[in-house]
């Protein structure tokens, strides 16, 4: 047989560990990467050029190297350093730094698309730049871009397999020790793929209904 059923079924338990840590690298990658987002779009759009100016650089860093190598800096280099973390924990970090930067030019094209009337009158109704941001802005600015961050979240997700570089026992890891044990690849790496769609399919439409919730709340 092309494809064993019973293998197949016997190799579910150990994938599913390893789905537990992909959905785990993602989930809290994904937060991370959403604050550390907001919070680089606040300092680049800074009035203060000693702040905005490195912030921007930064930004340029992480989305224009590749993740990989991020990754290989943060587990390999740091420790030279003193800094030593978990595979997994420097996996998280690695993906919530990198998809950081994209999502933080998701929240400056939000922001900027706010009209400035809406800024006129949070200045005339003498409102603090914290309040007017995260009172008036903020509310307006993100769900709009909601689908954006969305595709970075499914995007992060398919990119969990790149922490197998760094000894994570994520999914795809855990199919191909599968496969190297019993010379048999076929069924291991399908149910991963089937996973892999399976869930990006249920972070598309949870996406699109969180998205559906918002819109009211949209700028117009």
């Amino acid at each position: 047989m092309l494809f064993d059923w019973n293998y197949a079924l016997e190799s579910l338990p150990v994938l599913v560990s390893g789905l537990k840590i992909t959905v785990q690298a993602t989930v809290l990658g994904m937060a991370f990467a959403l604050i550390v987002g907001l919070v680089l779009t606040l300092l680049r759009r800074s009035h203060i050029k000693l702040i905005s100016w490195p912030t921007a650089f930064v930004i340029e860093f992480l989305r224009s190297t590749p993740l990989l190598v991020q990754i290989y800096f943060l587990f390999y280099v740091l420790p030279t350093l003193g800094v030593t973390m978990s595979p997994l924990t420097t996996g998280i970090l690695g993906l919530g730094m990198h998809y950081a930067a994209y999502c933080s030019e998701v929240y400056r094209a939000g922001i900027e698309s706010i009209p400035r009337g809406q800024w006129e009158a949070a200045t005339a109704l003498n409102l603090n730049r914290y309040t007017a941001i995260f009172k008036v802005i903020l509310p307006q600015a993100i769900p709009p871009v909601v689908p954006a961050l969305g595709n970075y979240l499914v995007a992060m997700f398919k990119d969990t397999p790149l922490l197998s570089a760094i000894t994570v026992l994520e999914m795809l890891q855990q199919a191909k020790i599968l496969g190297a044990e019993n010379f048999r690849y076929i069924e291991p790496l399908t149910l991963v793929g089937a996973a892999f769609l399976v869930m990006s399919l249920v972070a598309a439409a949870g996406i699109r209904s969180l998205e559906a919730k918002l819109k009211p709340y949209a700028a117009t």
